[in-house]
């Protein structure tokens, strides 16, 4: 009986302190999400399984290119995924499907979106983004539900930036979707 009792001493010693680990992560570093729908078609399908970073963003502010899982803002119980377009402050131009972004220094950059599907791309768009405002889209922007829509995504929102993709396993990449967009 003595072993017994040392036997499941050690194992509750050991269990408990791993999973106030593994919950502390989950709640406050990194959590899972499933990719729902097309709306990030071709860099995201549906299914992928993907690993958020929620600590980053606490250090550092978010960057045009980044891929976002955010909550909607017209239903905070869902989530969704978007890439970063429009940062704060800044106006965001779109003519037919073609962004530029008026930064606020003044300058006017366009953007280069090769990872962006823009067939039917009639929609035109000038809004200007509030100091803690975001501009969202989809990569597959006919099928997308975004800023475009919905308007800025306000920044409390922002859950964290994608991280980690490990399904499908052919699939898996660090960081995946990131590019880099003149900031």
């Amino acid at each position: 009986m003595k072993f017994f009792a040392s036997a499941l001493k050690e194992i509750v010693f050991f269990i408990v302190p791993a999973l106030l680990i593994v919950i502390a992560i989950r709640l406050f570093v990194a959590q899972p999400f499933v990719v729902d729908g097309e709306s990030m078609h071709p860099t995201f399908e549906n299914g992928n399984y993907l690993i958020v970073d929620e600590l980053t963003y606490h250090f550092e502010l978010p960057q045009r290119g980044d891929v976002i899982v955010f909550r909607y803002p017209g239903n905070t119980k869902i989530f969704y995924i978007k890439r970063i377009i429009g940062l704060p402050g800044e106006t965001i131009h779109i003519n037919s499907g073609v962004v530029s972004i008026t930064k606020t220094d003044g300058t006017t950059i366009t953007l280069t979106e090769p990872y962006a599907v823009v067939q039917d791309a009639t929609y035109t768009l000038n809004t200007t983004l509030g100091p803690s405002d975001y501009f969202v889209m989809g990569d597959n922007r006919p099928q997308s539900s975004d800023s475009r829509v919905w308007g800025p995504l306000p920044s409390y929102d922002i859950i964290g930036r994608v991280f980690l993709r490990i399904f499908p396993p052919n699939a898996l990449s660090l960081f995946p979707g990131q590019v880099t967009l003149p900031q």
